[in-house]
């Protein structure tokens, strides 16, 4: 990176709810966030929002007429989109661009019109405009009442991340000096749910004390399932006096496929992006990696391979959230970002529960955030505290 950039403001709506003190108090305890659903006559484990903060939403949707006709996934990001420009001191400057994405997008709209087709070969109205893809960068640009670009992409589970570096480059090019960026998923559909349960990596909805084993390197069957939420977080040029936490490092790798869902066995992917995001880091320097690990088996291992090759005997303390809130696709990586900047607010490692042997850091000034998606497309995002 040319420069470092600033995070002043970051916000989410998850199944840990909406403020970062409550956010941060579910962090601390051993428990999920995990419910039992029936999907089309089947159990699946899944992590919707908390009962405030789905209250919350349904106040958003009521606010404006036309808010009604929208998806869960474009109301997750007005929300967050708000709270975050406020936290950062945005409210009164309407110049800055944005890039939210999403892996899914509407998916619960777009399954509620196409059934509907299906059963009279006609369509709504608004079918179309409420589940295009830059359906949720657009309405909050509306929202907020934004003058800068307004981008959207979908790369599936690391398009948070990928907005970030997105963003950055928009703020490092000069054409712009702050940015909005992030993520938001709804997709606790029945067919989301089949969809993933058809590539046989969805977690069994057994008694199991925790569904998704994010990080057992030992576990025997895949155990990924799916939560939904918002993550948002502006970027601001240089390094600022509010500045929350600064990105040093960005990196990103593609790698070649074998498979529609595949990864190698060392994740190649994201052993370049760790690498390129380190830049002259030196590997002891780093306190904590927040994992991707969406709880299947050869992702998860594939990534600690890649950790190994990086870091070698210098491997820092490693965690996820996966196994509390699930995997929100194209918003986890800004949910991971948050996770870190909450742990080096408080200097309070949050490990996975039921992972032994954690060396615990004495300090957490330097964290990699990792994020990977179908494709091969890999994310790592080097923040620390400012100095």
């Amino acid at each position: 990176m040319q420069n470092p950039v600033s995070i002043t403001g970051i916000s989410s709506i998850s199944p840990l709810g909406i403020s970062s003190k409550e956010i941060w108090k579910l962090y601390k305890e051993s428990s999920h966030c995990i419910t039992f659903e029936d999907m089309a006559g089947n159990l699946a484990p899944i992590a919707r929002l908390d009962v405030a903060s789905r209250a919350a939403i349904e106040i958003l949707r009521k606010e404006n007429s036309s808010y009604a006709s929208l998806d869960d996934s474009v109301l997750f990001a007005l929300f967050a989109s708000r709270n975050a420009i406020k936290e950062a001191g945005w409210k009164d400057d309407a110049n800055f661009g944005v890039n939210v994405g999403s892996s899914r997008g509407a998916t619960g709209l777009f399954e509620k019109y196409h059934e509907e087709f299906l059963r009279s070969n006609q369509s709504s109205t608004l079918s179309s405009p409420t589940t295009t893809l830059g359906n949720i960068s657009s309405w909050i640009v509306q929202d907020l009442g934004a003058t800068g670009p307004d981008i959207s992409h979908s790369i599936t589970c690391s398009t948070a991340l990928h907005s970030i570096l997105n963003g950055i480059a928009w703020l490092q090019s000069g054409l712009s000096d702050k940015f909005l960026v992030g993520g938001s998923e709804a997709p606790l559909t029945p067919f989301t749910i089949a969809q993933m349960k058809a590539l046989k990596i969805y977690a069994a909805a057994d008694t199991v004390a925790y569904p998704c084993q994010a990080m057992n390197w030992d576990k025997s069957r895949n155990s990924m399932f799916l939560g939904e939420g918002a993550g948002i977080a502006c970027l601001e040029k240089g390094r600022t006096k509010n500045a929350q936490a600064l990105i040093t490092g960005i990196g990103y790798a593609t790698e070649t496929l074998t498979h529609n869902i595949s990864i190698s066995t060392d994740a190649d992917c994201f052993q370049k992006s760790m690498k390129m995001a380190l830049g002259n880091t030196d590997v002891k320097e780093v306190d904590a990696i927040v994992l991707h690990a969406p709880g299947t088996v050869k992702g998860d291992q594939a990534e600690f391979n890649a950790i190994k090759q990086v870091f070698g005997k210098h491997i820092p303390a490693m965690t996820t959230n996966k196994w509390k809130i699930g995997h929100t696709f194209g918003a986890s990586g800004i949910l991971s970002l948050e996770l870190a900047m909450l742990m080096m607010k408080h200097q309070e490692f949050i490990p996975v529960p039921f992972v032994k042997n954690i060396a615990i850091p004495k300090k957490l000034n330097k964290i990699i955030v990792n994020a990977v998606g179908f494709g091969g497309n890999a994310v790592s995002i080097l923040v620390e505290l400012p100095s």
